[in-house]
């Protein structure tokens, strides 16, 4: 069963003027449930664009996009938000912790956003922390983390609403090789209980590591 499919995915921007850009040119892909995907690229590839549109950041300009059945390309604004905060989980570069919160609200803040009870929230939250092995960190501050820490509480945070697809752009390109390889060492467990990961990279070795590898070259799979 396909989890992400890209049916002639076309991104331009400011399409139909002289300087239209074709960041994204006739994609077409699968990703499995289960898979663990490496989209790898130089600058300018596509790579980012299409995260942004399979993940449901941004529309396409043409061509359709399906995540879990469903097709996110006809969906509104409103109807994205809803999608991505039920179905999808994000680990950026930078983390985005919020500076205010523990490490424990940080991965309980999804959860609030769906409705979920405190009591149950705090439970998941918890639960999510030592699958990360941060059991000892939940009440640390983002400041108090090291690098590696964070990404791996923002990790904790991409799976409190159990999304469909993790999808994560250079989760290691802000940390050293050490807390780089415990990262992705993390995503590979999720991956082994099923879960789906799709990592946007410029590293072979982290490419490497994945089961299926999609190389963009001039907004194109090539």
């Amino acid at each position: 069963m396909d989890v992400v499919r890209c049916e002639n995915v076309w991104k331009i921007f400011n399409y139909g003027t002289p300087s239209e850009v074709k960041a994204l040119q006739g994609v077409n892909m699968k990703i499995e449930k289960g898979d663990f995907v490496s989209i790898m690229g130089p600058s300018g590839s596509g790579k980012s664009t299409l995260l942004n549109c399979i993940g449901s950041l941004d529309k396409p300009t043409k061509g359709r996009i399906f995540i879990d059945g469903k097709d996110i390309s006809k969906l509104d604004e409103n109807g994205l938000a809803d999608f991505r905060r039920n179905k999808i989980g994000f680990v950026f570069q930078f983390f985005n912790l919020i500076p205010g919160l523990t490490a424990l609200q940080n991965v309980e803040l999804p959860m609030i956003f769906k409705g979920i009870p405190q009591e149950e929230r705090r439970k998941r939250a918890e639960d999510l922390m030592k699958k990360v092995e941060l059991e000892k960190r939940m009440d640390s501050k983002p400041s108090q983390l090291s690098g590696g820490e964070s990404q791996r509480v923002a990790i904790a945070r991409a799976l409190a609403n159990d999304p469909v697809v993790i999808f994560a752009d250079e989760p290691t390109g802000n940390l050293d090789s050490k807390s780089g390889k415990n990262v992705i060492e993390i995503l590979k467990k999720l991956n082994k209980d099923n879960k789906t990961i799709v990592i946007i990279t410029h590293d072979q070795s982290i490419s490497n590591q994945a089961n299926k590898i999609i190389k963009m070259c001039d907004g194109k799979v090539c």
